[in-house]
């Protein structure tokens, strides 16, 4: 699997409700984030082509403030960094992994190690 994820801004359904949305890898995951009252940002959930949407509702680990705070900068350009933005995707996986399947994960490379 490739390892340019070419994260884009998107929007979903009002039924599938986050702060915000990046869709990847030519559509085939979208993840969705919350920002909390202190502006940190939380994974919520996160869909695989193959493998259906992944709730995380028990799991809900923030970036730090400084890493929250580069996530909300880069999400509101126009041009998205995918560089800063493929490291913040993947910090904030890392820390909420536990409740992301394992298999979907490493089959579309957004985990270093498991």
């Amino acid at each position: 699997m490739k390892s340019d994820f070419d994260f884009f801004v998107t929007i979903m359904p009002e039924s599938r409700k986050a702060d915000f949305y990046l869709g990847c890898l030519d559509g085939s995951v979208f993840i969705d984030f919350n920002q909390s009252s202190e502006n940190l940002i939380s994974l919520c959930r996160i869909s695989f082509d193959g493998y259906g949407c992944c709730e995380l509702e028990s799991h809900i680990n923030y970036l730090n403030l400084e890493a929250s705070k580069h996530f909300l900068e880069e999400i509101r350009k126009d041009k998205l960094n995918q560089e800063k933005l493929t490291a913040l995707v993947k910090e904030i996986i890392k820390i909420n992994k536990e409740g992301i399947w394992k298999d979907a994960l490493l089959e579309y490379n957004l985990i270093d190690t498991y």
